[in-house]
């Protein structure tokens, strides 16, 4: 073979702007910057949303001094939970039990007159329970006051239960000799319809007990009604 029949190298060309391979590859690296750009910036934005300060039950008014400002990562639309930036609406109360440290869910706040529940101060005969406290949710039972003269009683009275499911407001302590019984008061907040069975059963000889239910607490953002959750979404703290 001579040396005109060897085939010729190619000479390799170096590539310039206009080659469309280069352009391509800019473009595929300036897009994983932003990409990683924008993951890294959604991962660190956070929202400023109200917390409750203490536990709030139905009724309680909506102000600085219930909530704190406390900055979280939401999983779910900011539109669920109070807002710092939309502020406190003037004279709102909550209409649900929102656990202490909880977010206040949208849901959970309302007018006063939202709020079917009236409170009710009753004063405890027997032992009370030492969880009993703000947000618990009691039964209020009725026992009857014990047979004396020496009449004789075929059966003896069975305790009635006033109403179920009631939330409990304040526990009160009373420390005063006079006070007789337990020397605690509970604020229960009371149904409608309810009220004329637990107002009479305060004049009857009788004494009352609170029993808390299964759980012995509400949840968060629930309703005493429904006994369930109101349906918040869960965030990321």
């Amino acid at each position: 073979m001579s040396l005109d029949d060897a085939p010729q190298a190619r000479r390799l060309r170096r590539p310039t702007w206009r080659d469309p391979r280069l352009g391509v590859g800019v473009l595929l690296v300036a897009g994983s910057v932003a990409l990683g750009t924008w993951a890294v910036r959604d991962a660190a934005a956070t929202t400023e949303v109200y917390a409750a300060r203490q536990d709030l039950t139905p009724g309680d008014a909506l102000d600085a001094d219930a909530v704190m400002v406390t900055e979280v990562r939401l999983g779910a639309p900011g539109e669920h939970y109070l807002r710092v930036a939309d502020g406190l609406p003037d004279g709102a109360v909550t209409i649900r039990t929102v656990a202490a440290g909880e977010l206040v869910p949208a849901k959970a706040v309302g007018a006063s007159d939202a709020v079917e529940l009236r409170p009710v101060v009753v004063p405890l005969g027997l032992s009370v329970p030492a969880d009993l406290g703000p947000g618990a949710v009691v039964d209020l039972w009725l026992t009857p006051p014990p047979v004396t003269g020496g009449l004789a009683v075929d059966e003896p009275a069975e305790p009635e239960l006033l109403a179920a499911d009631l939330v409990v407001a304040e526990v009160l302590e009373d420390a005063s000799m006079f006070t007789g019984g337990t020397g605690v008061s509970v604020e229960l907040l009371v149904p409608r319809l309810d009220l004329p069975d637990v107002l009479g059963a305060l004049s009857s000889d009788g004494q009352l007990v609170a029993v808390p239910t299964f759980g012995g607490r509400l949840p968060a953002g629930s309703s005493p009604a429904e006994g369930g959750p109101a349906g918040a979404e869960e965030a990321e703290r």
